[in-house]
């Protein structure tokens, strides 16, 4: 379960995937040493906005490349009255059919209306997905911790673990707190005693790493992350390692989902 073992990549996707007008998109992701890139296409540039502040939701990013994206039509103008009839008598050979630029009006009403409703969708989500990430943020207690913030349309959604109860509750507190937020869904977020601890270090993927110490082995690091030793196959599974009796001091191994 996340916070150890579900990648960066797939929680920024899940974050997507919470978000009505992002979902449909299917966006590729990428994460490098806290840089998200993303790339596929959108409809107009009007997106990359919402898809900025939507992955930095994610705990371990920290900047969203978007040049990689594609664009379906560029950002709609101002839309323009149709012009009006020509007065009887003037040629009108080689002008635009009035029914064709009649569509290309409607067009661009179109697109400036799908704009302004991405418009409507960034600033909410600035308001209280931003919000409460900054909360968090700004919380002695809760800023180390490795919590997600996705936004479904006025309810926020919290993914991750914090260390204890009380950091729970005081989690769930703050979100509520944020103008605008309607409910919060907590079911994601667990209490694991240490987390802050066992998810400092990460890779380059933003997946959690453990570095062995003197007297681990695979059963005690799987019973410290999943709480069942018997999950040591899965972790010498994930990181190739053909005898899990064999693991050095200063291994980094990576924790799997």
């Amino acid at each position: 379960m996340w916070p150890f073992g579900k990648s960066t990549v797939d929680r920024v996707k899940d974050a997507f995937k919470a978000q009505a007008l992002l979902a449909p998109l299917n966006l590729d992701v990428r994460v490098d040493n806290g840089t998200a890139f993303i790339t596929g296409q959108a409809p107009t540039e009007q997106y990359v906005g919402l898809i900025k502040v939507v992955a930095t939701g994610i705990s371990g990013v920290k900047a969203v490349d978007t040049s990689g994206l594609m664009f379906a039509a560029p950002s709609a103008p101002a839309a323009q009255a149709a012009p009006a009839a020509p007065d009887a008598g003037v040629d009108t050979s080689g002008t635009i059919d009035a029914s064709t630029d009649a569509q290309a009006t409607q067009g661009q009403y179109d697109q400036a209306a799908g704009d302004d409703i991405v418009a409507k969708a960034l600033a909410q989500h600035n308001r209280i997905a931003k919000g409460v990430f900054n909360a968090f943020q700004s919380n002695g207690e809760l800023k180390d911790d490795p919590i997600d913030v996705l936004q479904s349309g006025s309810s926020i959604i919290l993914r991750g673990a914090v260390d204890s109860e009380h950091e729970l509750h005081l989690a769930a507190q703050l979100a509520r707190s944020i103008e605008g937020v309607e409910a919060v869904d907590a079911s994601g977020l667990k209490v694991v005693g240490g987390t802050k601890e066992l998810t400092k270090e990460k890779d380059a993927g933003g997946e959690t790493v453990y570095t062995v110490q003197n007297g681990d082995n695979l059963s005690s690091i799987a019973l410290k992350y999943f709480g069942d030793a018997g999950k040591y196959r899965d972790i010498a599974h994930y990181n190739n390692i053909s005898n899990p009796d064999l693991i050095q001091v200063g291994q980094k191994i990576r924790i799997p989902g």
